[in-house]
């Protein structure tokens, strides 16, 4: 454990008030870090997905746990505020390999997690829960476990009982350790109201274009707005917008948006001096 790290736990924590909501402005590499982190970012989340397309895979646990730890290692290092990783269900067949995924999490610096349900049934991830939990407390950090529940971004179940099982999931979740509770897929605010005024825990919203703004998004009780994959899917539409008008016009338009060399190379440490 660095020594900075219980302290940053501790930060990583407070941050989570629906007064003024930790917005997260998701980072895939070391250099999307550094850019993130210089616009005032109070703490760093990664992507699963960004980090996936980085690597050349898809996203869905198509990378093995060794080389997102790695990267998530690069991104801890880069950076002096609090960092959470997506590590999707936990890159483990079962309970016992995600907690030594939460070890390597740990290990590498970081000082929160996401794990998701997806498809699986939620007595599946009240183990994997249980498990980081156990992990987090065996090396003495205060890890907070953000739960996601997939209920609405992937249209589980019966949409008229949709709300219900969202809550009830959140319950089990809660029980099982976590710290916050992330629904992604909604951006009704009726609906995002009835779920922080019923979860017991800050809850956590994926944001984006047609979404209530950060501000309301406090107002309706929300703690936690992520943007998810957005910036790096906004970053991969600028470079095919640019490459797309030196082959199609062979003009260079989009250039004149671009950060500065300087500005980029500088984020960076020589290692010659070091």
């Amino acid at each position: 454990m660095n020594t900075a790290q219980p302290d940053q736990a501790l930060l990583f924590r407070s941050l989570h008030t629906s007064a003024r909501p930790l917005a997260l402005a998701n980072a895939w590499d070391v250099a999307s870090t550094g850019v993130i982190a210089a616009a005032g970012a109070p703490a760093i989340a990664t992507t699963s997905a960004g980090i996936a397309w980085s690597l050349g895979c898809p996203d869905g646990e198509g990378l093995t746990a060794d080389r997102v730890l790695e990267l998530i290692a690069r991104i801890v290092a880069a950076v002096d505020v609090p960092v959470t990783a997506d590590i999707e269900g936990g890159y483990g067949r079962d309970a016992a390999r995600v907690a030594d995924t939460v070890t390597g999490v740990l290990e590498a610096g970081a000082v929160g997690v996401n794990i998701e349900d997806g498809t699986r049934p939620p007595a599946d991830l009240e183990a994997r829960l249980q498990a980081a939990r156990g992990a987090a407390e065996r090396a003495g950090v205060a890890l907070f476990l953000n739960a996601r529940t997939d209920t609405y971004l992937l249209g589980l179940g019966d949409p008229t009982t949709r709300l219900r099982d969202t809550l009830e999931r959140a319950r089990r979740y809660v029980d099982a350790g976590a710290d916050g509770i992330f629904v992604p897929g909604v951006t009704d605010p009726a609906t995002i109201k009835e779920l922080t005024e019923a979860i017991s825990v800050p809850v956590n919203i994926m944001a984006g274009p047609g979404a209530p703004d950060v501000a309301e998004l406090g107002a309706l009780g929300v703690a936690r707005v992520s943007l998810g994959s957005g910036i790096a899917q906004t970053a991969y539409a600028a470079a095919r917008r640019a490459a797309r008008h030196l082959y199609d016009t062979g003009d260079y338009r989009p250039l004149a948006d671009a950060m500065t060399f300087s500005e980029l190379n500088g984020m960076f440490p020589d290692p010659r001096t070091r």
